[in-house]
């Protein structure tokens, strides 16, 4: 593992500098971040380096002395995703992206690490020791369908591993997993759907919980399978479904365990449920009870909003779908305070009109509708999960750039709307 900064702070500064590579702790091979960590959890701690003439340095430490060495290390590959979904995002997009976005990562570090969905496809005997061994649990997957014919067609993979046995092996040696299902109309739903809830509820608790995610389509599919997306009344049908379901789980299991993406429900036209409903909110960053997430804050919150007298025109930017119930249930109850504060829903032209969430806005649809809104308001919000840790957007547009297209202050809200608020108003 190369070094590529060593924190001044670190007891190593000085001595190991970027460059240097970490060949052993304690006399073992070290592969990536968590095998480190891994490693240096031991009593006591010794850290071979090799620097760039090729000469070896050797440190000793004691567990708490090596817990935070300030130090950081060059990215590893990524290990590839060999499938090829028809609903994938990766193939469903334009060229000219950044190179991040084109990668398919299907890489089990990634899942333990940043709750990246994975498919345990591509695992070899060393990596699911290793699991094993360093307990990296829990693990994100895709399943999709448990039934092994459809999900080797679904992933075009005739050599895809069967999905069970690999999950009860991991189970039983103490691995759990959070499981995710993207529906696709008449493709994986109906009796399909229905075997893998009940095949994946039988391994509970290992399998903790399953997300029923709709297929999202962008307009960039000219050389792929014809897939569309759900009807009202199919989505419908799928949380009603969902929710039967649920009922049974409680009563059986003491959990809902299957939980529907906020998408499904705005599709469906339906209520979400209550936050409790959500339980451990364990799927969030899936789509999964962040609407009600938002409403349940704002409610609780709203009060500490100041209702002096302020100048601020604030906008609030929003992908199409979450548009009505967040103008209904939060934006038309702020039309009594002082301060004046409009949502904005979003055209996604980029990817299409089926994509109307906000987390796929792009920075160049978001910079078009503040343009428009040019001399009408003085704060602008952004959707909280629109942009990445580097903040870019999607098409590779910086948030700085954004900043400077646009003749007003640009913000990224928070998923709190009364921290965004609060912090616009400043």
């Amino acid at each position: 593992m190369k070094i590529s900064a060593v924190d001044p702070a670190s007891p190593l500064f000085g001595k190991v500098r970027p460059g240097y590579s970490l060949i052993h702790v304690n006399g073992e091979s070290v592969r990536d971040i968590i095998d480190f960590h891994y490693r240096i959890s031991d009593d006591h701690v010794r850290l071979e380096f090799e620097d760039t003439q090729g000469e070896r340095l050797n440190f000793h430490f004691r567990n708490h002395d090596a817990s935070d060495l300030g130090l950081s290390f060059e990215d590893d590959p990524v290990m590839i995703c060999k499938n090829k979904c028809p609903f994938c995002f990766v193939h469903q997009q334009p060229r000219g992206m950044r190179r991040a976005l084109y990668i398919k990562d299907d890489d089990y570090r990634l899942s333990f690490t940043h709750g990246n969905f994975i498919t345990l496809s591509n695992l070899s005997d060393d990596d699911i020791r290793r699991i094993v061994e360093q307990r990296l649990s829990p693990l994100y997957v895709s399943v999709h369908v448990t039934d092994d014919q459809l999900r080797r067609c679904i992933f075009q993979n005739e050599k895809l591993p069967s999905l069970l046995p690999q999950l009860k092996f991991l189970i039983a040696s103490g691995i759990k997993f959070h499981t995710q299902v993207v529906l696709s109309p008449g493709f994986n739903d109906g009796p399909y759907l229905e075997r893998t809830i009940d095949d994946l509820s039988q391994i509970y608790p290992g399998v903790m919980t399953l997300a029923v995610v709709p297929v999202g389509l962008t307009k960039y599919r000219e050389k792929l399978p014809s897939l569309r997306t759900y009807r009202r009344d199919e989505s419908a049908e799928i949380v009603n479904y969902v929710h039967g379901r649920q009922k049974e789980f409680l009563k059986k299991l003491h959990t809902r365990f299957v939980f529907v993406a906020d998408e499904f429900y705005i599709l469906a036209g339906k209520p979400f449920p209550s936050i409790s409903e959500y339980e451990e909110m364990a799927q969030f960053e899936n789509g999964v009870g962040m609407i009600r997430h938002t409403l349940t804050d704002f409610n609780r919150r709203k009060r500490r909003l100041p209702n002096q007298s302020r100048e601020k025109r604030i906008v609030m930017l929003t992908g199409e779908s979450a548009f009505e119930i967040l103008n209904r249930e939060i934006v038309l109850k702020l039309k009594d305070f002082a301060f004046r504060i409009d949502l904005q829903a979003v055209k996604n032209d980029f990817w299409g009109e089926t994509v109307t969430v906000s987390g796929l806005l792009t920075g160049g649809d978001l910079c078009q509708s503040l343009k428009k809104f040019e001399g009408n308001y003085d704060v602008a919000l952004l959707p909280p999960n629109c942009l990445n840790k580097e903040s870019l957007f999607l098409d590779n547009l910086s948030l700085d750039d954004l900043r400077s297209k646009v003749n007003m202050k640009v913000l990224v809200g928070k998923y709190s709307i009364v921290d965004s608020i609060c912090e616009a108003l400043v």
